[in-house]
Formats: C-alpha cells, sequence, structure tokens
C-alpha cells in the first residue's frame, strides 16, 4: 500500500469514527468530569445539505399538491355557491317560511316535552321517585325469580294428596306402639328379600362368567384344527347361545320385578322433578294492570303508587303489602269474583254505585240505615257463614266499582268517592254490625289502597263520634285524612263542595232523580245556574219563553232554604195578565229540590222569586230547559 492511500484509509476511518460515535455534552461516567466534544463540521455541513435538499424537495411536492386541491375545491366551491345562490333567489320567501315553521315545531315540541316531564313528575318528589324505581326493580326481580307467592310451589294436585293421606291414616284404629312394631317388621322383611336377590344376582353373574370362560376355551381349541371343524363351532356356539338364553329366561321374572321396580321410582322422581320446576310467571297482573315493569305499562306505575302511598313511600313495607295483596286475592279467589252469584239481592239497596263527582271520581252509596230492620239484620249477619258471604258481597261491589276507573294513565281516575249514610242506623250496640263493619274496613284498607278518593259519612248521629274514637286505631292517618263528617242540617252544603248538584240526588237536596226522563246527561240539559241571595233582599230567575206552544221545565234548589217562593209566568203583551203558577210560601229547611213546568200559550217569561228574609245570604241553584209540544 502507497503513503497516499494510507492517509486516505486513515482519514475515512477518521470520519467514519465520528458519525458512528458522535458524543454529547454530559459527564464522564468514569470520574465524574464535564466532557464536551465537538462534531466534525465537513460532515455536518453534508449531511445538513443533503437534508435540506430533501426538504426542500417535500416542500415544493406538497405545495404542488396543495396547489392542485385547491383548484380543485375552488371549483367545487364556485359550484356550490353558484346552486346556493339560485337557491336562495328562487326561495328566499319559503326559506324564510320553512325557518318560522322549524322555530314553532321547535317550541310545540319543547312544550310537549315539558308537559310530559310535568305529567311524569311534577307530582312526584325527588325520594319518591327514587322509592318507585326501587320497588319498580324489586318487583322485577320479584316476578322474574318466582318469588312474589310463598306458597306456590305447592301445587293443587300435592294438597290433594296430603289431603287423601291424612283421610286414609284418620279411620285406623290402631295404637301408636302396634304401628310401629308392623312397620318395623315390615322393613326387616324386605331388607330379608332384598339381600336374597342380591344374592341370586351374584349367583347368576358367576354363572355367565364361567360360561364366558368355556366359550373362550373352545374357540382356541376349534381354530387350531382348522377350516374343517368350523360348522361344528358353529352348532356348539348355537348350542350354547340357547343354553344361555334359556338361563336367561330363567333369571328374568326377578330381574324383571327389579326393573319395574326401578321403572316406577324412576317415573316417581320424575313426577317430582317436574312439580319441582315452577314456572315463570311473566303475565301476573292486578286489577287487569300487568305488574311486569319491563312490559312498559304506564298504568303499572299507577297501580304501584297506591301501594307506596299507602305505605308513605317505603319501598319494603310496600313490596310486602303488594304480596299479602296478590296472596289474599288468590286464597279468596277475587279475580273470579264478579263472575259468582252470591244471591243477595235484598242488599242491593245498602250499597250501589251512582253518578260521579266534580272530578270524575265514580260513587258507592253506603246505605247502614236498611239494618235497622231486624230481620233484614238477621239475614245478613245472624251467623258466621252469613257474616262471611256479607263481606265476600261488599268485596265484589268494590271490584265492580274498579271497573269504571281508569289505569291507563296518571292522569286517570283511578279512586272511587264513598258516601256512607247513617241515618236510621244501628247502634253500637249490634254486635255484629259492629265486628263485620271491622273487619271489613281492614280487609278494604289492605287490600285495595289508595282506592277512596274521600269517605264522606252524612246525616252522622252522635253516638258515632264514640264509635269512630274506637275505630280510629285501626286505620292509618291518611285513610283518616279522607273522612268528611257531615250533621243532617249540614249534608246538602258538604256534598256540594264535591258533587256537581245534578249527580246529587234529591233526598240530599240535590236534583238527581231516579229513572229521570225529562232532563238527559247531555250537557247542555245539566248545566246548573248558582245565584246568591243577600240577607233581606229579593232574587228574580227569569226563564225566557219568546214562542208559544212551548213547555218549560225547572229545578231549584235553596241551601238552608228558609225563604219565601213563588212562581208566576209573564206575557210579553203589556195588556195580558200575570198567571201565577205557584202561589208564594215559606220553604223549611229540610226542602227538598222544586221541579215544576208550564205550558204557555204566548209569548212571555217564567219567573222565579226567592225572597231572603234572613240574616245569612242564600245559595240558590237552578237549571231549566224547553221542549215544543207538538199539536
Amino acid at each position: 500500500m502507497t503513503s497516499d492511500e494510507q492517509v486516505k484509509s486513515e482519514e475515512t476511518q477518521m470520519a467514519a469514527a465520528n458519525i458512528d460515535e458522535p458524543i454529547i455534552n454530559g459527564t464522564n461516567p468514569d470520574n465524574g468530569s464535564n466532557i464536551k466534544v465537538e462534531e466534525n463540521p465537513k460532515l455536518v455541513d453534508a449531511d445538513n445539505a443533503d437534508t435540506n435538499n430533501v426538504e426542500e424537495e417535500e416542500k415544493e411536492e406538497e405545495q404542488h399538491d396543495t396547489k392542485s386541491d385547491e383548484k380543485v375545491l375552488c371549483a367545487g366551491e364556485k359550484e356550490e355557491e353558484e346552486e346556493a345562490a339560485k337557491d336562495c333567489k328562487d326561495g328566499n320567501e319559503n326559506g324564510k317560511e320553512e325557518v318560522v315553521q322549524s322555530t314553532t315545531i321547535n317550541k310545540e315540541e319543547e312544550e310537549q316535552v315539558e308537559e310530559i316531564k310535568e305529567t311524569s313528575s311534577s307530582d312526584l318528589k325527588d325520594n319518591e321517585k327514587k322509592a318507585l324505581i326501587d320497588f319498580k326493580s324489586k318487583l322485577e326481580e320479584a316476578i322474574l325469580q318466582n318469588k312474589l307467592f310463598p306458597l306456590a310451589a305447592h301445587t293443587k294436585e300435592e294438597k290433594e294428596k296430603e289431603e287423601e293421606a291424612q283421610k286414609e291414616k284418620e279411620p285406623q284404629t290402631k295404637p301408636a306402639t302396634q304401628e310401629g312394631n308392623d312397620e318395623d317388621d315390615k322393613l326387616e322383611k324386605s331388607k330379608q328379600e332384598e339381600e336374597k336377590v342380591v344374592e341370586e344376582k351374584e349367583k347368576t353373574v358367576q354363572e355367565e362368567g364361567k360360561a364366558v370362560e368355556e366359550k373362550e376355551k373352545s374357540l382356541q381349541e376349534e381354530e387350531k384344527v382348522g377350516e374343517e371343524k368350523e360348522k361344528s363351532v358353529d352348532v356348539v356356539a348355537e348350542l350354547e347361545e340357547e343354553d344361555t338364553a334359556d338361563n336367561k329366561e330363567k333369571c328374568t321374572p326377578k330381574e324383571e320385578e327389579e326393573k319395574k321396580a326401578e321403572n316406577q321410582e324412576n317415573e316417581e322422581d320424575k313426577k317430582k322433578s317436574d312439580d319441582d320446576v315452577v314456572v315463570v310467571d311473566k303475565d301476573i297482573s292486578l286489577w287487569g294492570v300487568p305488574l311486569l315493569p319491563s312490559a312498559g305499562s304506564e298504568a303499572t306505575d299507577v297501580i304501584l303508587l297506591k301501594f307506596l302511598r299507602a305505605r308513605d313511600f317505603k319501598v319494603n313495607e310496600a313490596f310486602e303489602m303488594l304480596k299479602n295483596t296478590l296472596q289474599w286475592r288468590k286464597d279468596n279467589k277475587i279475580d273470579s269474583i264478579l263472575d259468582e252469584d252470591l244471591g243477595l239481592d235484598h242488599l242491593n239497596s245498602v250499597a250501589y254505585m251512582d253518578g260521579i263527582d266534580h272530578e270524575g271520581h265514580p260513587i258507592c252509596y253506603n246505605m247502614y240505615g236498611i239494618f235497622e230492620n231486624d230481620e233484614l239484620y238477621q239475614k245478613t249477619f245472624g251467623t258466621e257463614e252469613q257474616r262471611q258471604l256479607f263481606m265476600r258481597w261488599r268485596f265484589q261491589l268494590m271490584e265492580k266499582g274498579i271497573q269504571k276507573l281508569d289505569f291507563s294513565n296518571k292522569k286517570g281516575v283511578s279512586s272511587l268517592l264513598q258516601i256512607n249514610d247513617l241515618k236510621n242506623s244501628p247502634g253500637p250496640s249490634r254486635k255484629e254490625l259492629r265486628i263485620a263493619m271491622k273487619q271489613a274496613v281492614g280487609l278494604l284498607q289492605d287490600n285495595y289502597p289508595e282506592f277512596v278518593a274521600r269517605n264522606i259519612f252524612v246525616n252522622v248521629p252522635f253516638w258515632y263520634y264514640a264509635f269512630n274514637a274506637v275505630l280510629s286505631p285501626f286505620l292509618t292517618q291518611r285513610t283518616k285524612s279522607k273522612f268528611v263528617f257531615a250533621r243532617p242540617a249540614k249534608v246538602t252544603e258538604t256534598l256540594l263542595r264535591y258533587i256537581p248538584a245534578q249527580q246529587i240526588p234529591i233526598r240530599y237536596g240535590g236534583m238527581k232523580r231516579e229513572n229521570d226522563s225529562e232532563f238527559s246527561s247531555a250537557a247542555e240539559e245539566c248545566n246548573v245556574t248558582e245565584v246568591i241571595v243577600k240577607s233581606g233582599s229579593t232574587e228574580a230567575i227569569e226563564i225566557p219563553a219568546p214562542e208559544s206552544g212551548v213547555t218549560l221545565l225547572w229545578d231549584l234548589i235553596v241551601l238552608g232554604w228558609e225563604v219565601n217562593y213563588k212562581e208566576e209566568f209573564v206575557p210579553s203583551d203589556e195588556g195580558s195578565y200575570t198567571m201565577i203558577i205557584q202561589k208564594g210560601k215559606k220553604m223549611g229547611s229540610q226542602e227538598e229540590s222544586i221541579r215544576n213546568s208550564f205550558r204557555n200559550s204566548e209569548p212571555g217569561k217564567v219567573v222565579l222569586t226567592v225572597e231572603n228574609n234572613t240574616f245569612k245570604k242564600k245559595k240558590v241553584l237552578y237549571r231549566y230547559k224547553t221542549k215544543m209540544i207538538s199539536a
């Protein structure tokens, strides 16, 4: 190698060393001193130049690509802008209308959402909402795991079998000791028989084993003899098979008995397993409402809220109440009670459904004064069986009332209004009635929670307040808060707070008459007008009759009465005379509503005059209708 070549190789080695092992400022790991090594400036400049050239080429390519992309985008944007401009020019007015419509639609949707929120959550507090959610999850789990009915595992067939077994044991007159000895003897005999069967089985197994060994030996001998003795071997084999078959046939009777016993045991085990398997019923319902929360029925919430409210939104207590109600209905077959004919038609006037209140609640009337009749009283409460039948009749009436309710949503009417008339009702000395009413109140309260919106007691005698004090400890505070009491002088005034006048029977100072063919349920014929007559003043109520040959019909009541009242017809023609329909008279405090009619022969008006000479203002309620009489 020449000197020039050696110099070049050393320079290349140095350059390679500088490139492969760059040193960065730091510390020497041997002694901890700071070290600083600079890189070769020539090599660094060359590398930088190469990298700069590459970066410039990449930048130029990217700029070229971006310019081409910008051209394409610009062209597309221009086309879109032109189309948008055309659309704006052509449909500027339509666009404005669409904006207005969209804003109105959004407002309507927001209002609907707000209404839904208000209806679903406005009447429930946060803790009540949480209680409802917990109750639903608990109920869902109980239904899916079949834990609602604790006695569901016992089927009817098992109960019947148990009853039959008990009946069979009852007629036996043997002493218990003798029965025990007989059972021990039976057990010993059965054990001995089982041991014999086992020994016989072992013998048969040994015999079969010997036969198998003999067969193997004979087969080995036959293989040695060759093909000529195959036929004889087949014959021997057939004979041996016949012999074994005969032996098996000899053993079959015992084996068959054993197999039969085993089959019977297997069948019994299968039956038991089938009975133990409980089918999950997801269609459990109450008053026609599915109870499975995941079914998504809003009526489910309505029913569950009744149980929660009855237990002050305590989830566990409400859940136990629901379970008890379902079990009670199952035990007493309440779901089919509407199809039963109890034969208690004489009680139809004791309690019945009639009319609705201001909020649409069906009204249930309970007339306890009917039991003043001793014959009817003994017929209803004379024996325990009769009292239980009366209770069942009362539950049937409750179920009939529930048929009139609406559980479909939270705004539906889901409760009743009860009116309890205590006029002439038997006193607390009637022990049977007192016991029956106490039982009825307790069962209705426990199994029909929150089904009574209000309980109004009218014509309440003095003794009832003492009786109510005795009954009060058995009632919840929520139930007692729904009680309203009205003395005889305040019956009409009290009922009018909750019930329209046209829905109140005339015996309570209202306008409703039985089988009324004059005033129908149409809204225009049921409208009632209210007039206040101040103390010491007179009020004239006019009913126009602009045509002749018209019959006018009217109802009128005055709260508390004690007023002077008269009716007359005043013709439109000043030359005609006024006609008196009803002479003026003083009305007592216990008057029923007045109904009268008049057929005019000329145009005019009917004038009803109410004169109040008392120191209290009077409220007058009236309604009227006109009908043409065909000639």
